[in-house]
């Protein structure tokens, strides 16, 4: 796919840079309780914290979601589309789940290529038409092909170790290094802040890179921006108590499910017809239109998981606009 080169060295760019942040805090809390290790010793700690994040993560992400196997008698519509798309995306079939949650949308997890999943919620399904579900199950295959899932897995947990470590420090008390405690608890703090940005420029950037493969695999821009049109109603629409529970696993959504009365106003502009659909003449209009985000919006978009949803749909219009 043209443009997913850049894609690959942002997010290996931002993955070592995480790298780096994490081995600098182990460094540190190992000389505040006084290890003289060398650095290869927090080098083998490093990999070590990344490579069970990376065996574990799938596993938690089916925990944390309640992610169930679905068969093809149960759902085997949705068996058709997945394989049409690991087809023409030329990867091995990812396993379909279904989580239990009426929060509408969908996700891809998983290790490699050969060890992709995706899972659709249960509130997802009636809510969106056929081509809808494809293109959104599209992007979802796109996060596979990409690798992407991987990567974003390991680098979630970095930013939490570090502030656990500052935390841990702050309040430990060591005579011999006096403050030294604070000051590594500050560092660590400011690691975990560092991260937490890492990790979301990341996300945004898989966000839109997976847009733009579901096109390449076939479906229609305005399939997808309809179905992000619906995810964001139906986000809103979800109980507040089943948003919280599923705050940790945003990033890895169709959309942020907790910016969901922010992109109604938005995405309401382009429902001409006020039909409940974005169609493709409205998207159209929308790719000649100039769209103005407000400054609180830009600032909002820096600390979302996902791009701000105008840009995003807007970008949906241009590709159509070129095909």
């Amino acid at each position: 796919m043209k443009g997913t080169w850049k894609l690959h060295l942002r997010m290996w760019f931002a993955s070592i840079v995480m790298f780096v942040l994490l081995y600098a805090i182990c460094t540190l809390i190992g000389s505040f309780f006084g290890l003289h290790a060398r650095p290869s010793f927090y080098l083998i700690i490093t990999l070590g914290i990344t490579l069970i994040q990376f065996l574990a993560g799938p596993k938690l992400v089916e925990m944390t979601m309640h992610v169930r196997p679905v068969s093809r008698e149960e759902a085997p519509e949705l068996h058709q589309m997945v394989e049409e798309l690991a087809q023409k995306a030329e990867i091995p079939t990812p396993t379909i789940g279904i989580s239990h949650t009426s929060v509408p949308n969908a996700f891809a997890y998983g290790r490699t290529r050969r060890d992709g999943h995706i899972a659709v919620t249960q509130g997802i399904l009636g809510l969106l038409n056929h081509d809808e579900l494809k293109a959104v199950l599209g992007h979802e295959m796109s996060h596979i092909k990409h690798r992407d899932c991987a990567i974003q897995t390991i680098i979630g947990v970095i930013p939490v170790v570090c502030y656990y470590i500052a935390v841990a420090t702050i309040f430990s008390r060591n005579d011999e290094n006096g403050n030294a405690g604070i000051i590594i608890g500050m560092i660590g703090l400011l690691f975990y802040f560092i991260g937490q940005l890492l990790v979301l420029f990341v996300s945004r950037i898989r966000e839109y890179y997976a847009d733009e493969g579901s096109i390449e695999l076939g479906c229609k821009p305005e399939h997808l921006a309809s179905a992000l049109y619906k995810l964001v109603y139906g986000a809103a629409a979800a109980p507040e108590s089943e948003i919280k529970d599923i705050q940790g696993s945003k990033a890895f959504f169709l959309n942020d499910v907790s910016n969901a009365g922010r992109d109604i106003s938005e995405l309401s502009q382009l429902d001409l017809n006020e039909d409940g659909v974005i169609a493709a003449e409205e998207l159209r209009i929308l790719s000649n239109s100039n769209v103005k985000i407000s400054s609180t919006n830009k600032i909002m978009e820096l600390l979302s998981t996902h791009p701000d949803m105008l840009n995003r749909v807007k970008r949906l219009a241009e590709i159509q606009e070129n095909n």
